[in-house]
């Protein structure tokens, strides 16, 4: 009888937490103050992005210091949108997910055969590239930003307060963690998980290389630009300094921190990244000192991350598979 509940108790523990966080966060939407209902939306924004680049990099193994041109390509795509030609937010969102993915075509097939410190130099200059041409180009405001964002709209009601635009954040936060989710236990993510480990042993049983890593790039991004769109609704204007390699480092970090191909240390990773260098501003002058050393010491403490991934059982995976285990 043990044994027979023991599945059923572990998927609980494994799922049953995220839907009890986010009527916590809807609760807590209620009694906590504007300042820290703007860093709790903020959180969000990061814990997206945390889960795009937790598919390139937790899943698929491949390292990436230039994630943040998704964001930026996501945020001036829906603002380029909504403030030159009009577009509702929620038209320019396909818009956005669209240019991000094809972005990652660009960058995904021609690095698909450099690893460790050539991939991460080629994704670091893809990203100065994108932050260096949206601050020369008219269009997009050049380093002075594109500003006028109009709110975003729902159900015939403004979004203008911090609460409303929590709620929102967390509306799409809990989108993505489910598509997220799927995507963590279909066939694509054991064959990311494959490549990860050793991908010429992972192409000697079948396992595309080539197709899948280009596959880790476009769904990676089009998650993270996601994000865009919500931090430019957020603060009602898109600044090129948001975009720099600091911002791809810190959403890095978010994975880091948490653990590879974690969702759950996803979430805790941006609540350390975020939420940290709030909690230090009482010691302003030594903020940085303290972030540092207290990221130094969860990453010696913690190699694998805060809250790392655990193995799936077999018996959960043989579905999936043409042999199951006894």
């Amino acid at each position: 009888m043990r044994a027979r509940n023991a599945p059923a108790r572990d998927l609980a523990l494994r799922h049953g937490g995220w839907p009890l966080l986010i009527v916590l966060a809807l609760a807590g939407g209620q009694v906590m103050d504007d300042y820290q209902v703007t860093v709790a939306g903020t959180i969000l924004i990061y814990a997206i992005l945390g889960l795009g680049i937790n598919i390139v990099v937790g899943y698929a193994g491949l390292l990436d210091l230039g994630f943040a041109a998704f964001f930026a390509i996501g945020a001036y795509t829906s603002g380029l949108l909504m403030v030159k030609w009009h577009w509702n937010f929620w038209l320019t969102l396909p818009a956005a997910v669209l240019a991000a993915a094809a972005a990652g075509v660009v960058i995904g097939y021609p690095t698909l055969r450099l690893r460790s410190d050539y991939l991460a130099i080629v994704t670091l200059g893809f990203g100065e590239i994108i932050r260096i041409t949206v601050v020369n180009l008219d269009v997009t405001g050049g380093p002075n930003g594109l500003t006028g964002i109009p709110p975003v709209s729902a159900g015939g009601t403004e979004i203008v307060t911090p609460t409303g635009f929590f709620y929102l954040a967390l509306a799409f936060f809990a989108v993505v963690l489910v598509l997220t989710g799927l995507l963590a236990r279909s066939r694509l993510a054991y064959a990311w998980r494959a490549i990860r480990s050793d991908d010429t042993a992972a192409e000697a049983v079948g396992v595309p290389s080539r197709r899948v890593k280009l596959l880790a790039y476009v769904l990676g991004a089009a998650v993270g630009a996601v994000a865009g769109p919500l931090n430019a609704a957020q603060l009602g204007t898109i600044d090129p300094s948001s975009f720099t390699f600091l911002t791809s480092l810190m959403i890095l970090l978010v994975v880091i921190i948490g653990g590879m191909g974690s969702r759950p240390g996803v979430m805790v990773g941006a609540v350390v990244i975020v939420a940290l260098p709030e909690v230090l501003r009482t010691v302003q002058e030594y903020r940085g000192l303290f972030f540092a050393l207290l990221l130094i010491v969860i990453v010696i403490l913690r190699p694998q991350g805060v809250w790392p991934a655990r193995p799936r059982p077999a018996r959960e995976r043989c579905w999936r598979w043409t042999v199951c285990p006894a």
